[in-house]
């Protein structure tokens, strides 16, 4: 009876959307957090990072509850692995939405004039990305009760089709800051230097992470 059980579990889809939303709880603290910086705002910087910690938290209790109900007797509309693998960006996204808060918190940086606004433009590219990918990620219920067919599937595989244009808009534009903020040697600390890379590097790295899920995503609907 406890295999037969285990077999007909509850379905994980449900619980993977809720996983998906509070992700993108983590990233949507990242504006706030650079509005903070810009205005040197450091006692805010704790209070967001605190918050993004507890979000990122919630969002590993949800990830671990929804392994411990996915035995490997479950019966799966899709590859296991694609959805682990699917998992395992979401979970990374919220990380380096972590980290980068930590990357604020630990020092009181300053972020210099020439950069702000292609700091601003490349977190809004990201949320392209991102949001996409969470638009795409909110369906994945409805595509398991349609067998990852149907309207639905055609529907989610026209979102994830842009995502790679979109993280590519979000690599150039990394790129292009990057560029920006090594031209600012001699007028602004090594260190600053090297905290405004670190920022950037977690911000290009949650992008890239949102197109590697809708890669995952991917696969699980054309199998």
């Amino acid at each position: 009876m406890a295999i037969i059980t285990n077999l007909f579990k509850k379905s994980p889809f449900g619980p993977i959307v809720e996983h998906a939303k509070k992700v993108h709880e983590c990233l949507e603290m990242i504006k706030p957090l650079m509005e903070a910086l810009i205005y040197e705002n450091y006692e805010l910087i704790h209070e967001l990072q605190n918050k993004v910690s507890k979000l990122e938290y919630e969002a590993d209790l949800i990830k671990h509850q929804i392994r411990e109900d996915l035995p490997r007797r479950f019966f799966l509309p899709v590859d296991r692995e694609e959805l682990d693998g699917f998992l395992e960006c979401q979970e990374k996204m919220a990380d380096y939405a972590q980290d980068f808060a930590i990357i604020l918190r630990i020092r009181q940086t300053k972020l210099h004039p020439h950069v702000q606004d292609k700091f601003f433009d490349l977190v809004d590219q990201m949320f392209q990305v991102s949001g996409s990918l969470l638009t795409a990620a909110v369906e994945i219920k409805n595509l398991a009760e349609a067998s990852f067919g149907g309207a639905e599937a055609r529907q989610v595989l026209s979102l994830i089709k842009g995502l790679g244009e979109e993280e590519w808009k979000a690599d150039k534009l990394a790129r292009s800051l990057s560029i920006d903020i090594y031209k600012l040697e001699g007028k602004i600390g090594t260190i600053d230097i090297i905290f405004y890379e670190k920022m950037l590097l977690k911000i290009g790295a949650i992008a890239n992470e949102a197109e590697n899920a809708g890669d995952f995503l991917r696969a699980m609907i054309v199998k």
